[in-house]
């Protein structure tokens, strides 16, 4: 595949998930897909319900891609989501705010699929937007705690 297709492939997998189209989505991950970021790893099926959940917590999602580089079978896009918080995402609650989100993912295709993603995003300002209740209860259970919340769980579609 040419890196151009690469891209755009990379890409289709975020425009799924922003626009809800878990069919689509199922067709553009491959069936060993693995995710890696923010100290998680999922499988498959977790990233499913990761992404599930974060579209049920977050009303009005935008996405800009502002840097989109490919080399190889490998593709990295910053993104900045714009969004309000309406649902319990990460353990916190709802709260009601517009938030932005930043981060950098990179995706590996094979054979046309994406097969690996690794995720880092600015989860420090995500929680300190959405205010201190929200930053303080998460940091006592994820880090003081060593609290883990078990893996998302796809919903079927």
């Amino acid at each position: 595949m040419s890196l151009e297709q690469n891209k755009e492939i990379a890409l289709s997998v975020s425009r799924a998930i922003l626009n809800g189209k878990w069919k689509e989505l199922d067709g553009l991950l491959g069936d060993t897909f693995t995710y890696t970021g923010d100290s998680a790893v999922y499988s498959r099926d977790e990233y499913f319900g990761f992404m599930q959940a974060l579209k049920d917590a977050m009303a009005e999602m935008t996405m800009e891609f502002t840097h989109v580089i490919a080399e190889g079978d490998l593709v990295s896009i910053r993104f900045v989501t714009r969004a309000k918080n309406v649902g319990k995402f990460m353990g916190a609650p709802a709260t009601g705010k517009n938030v932005v989100i930043t981060g950098i993912f990179m995706r590996r295709i094979e054979n046309g699929k994406v097969v690996q993603e690794w995720q880092t995003t600015d989860l420090l300002g995500l929680m300190t937007q959405m205010g201190f209740v929200t930053l303080l209860g998460y940091t006592v259970a994820a880090g003081l705690l060593g609290k883990q919340s078990p893996p998302p769980a796809r919903r079927l579609t």
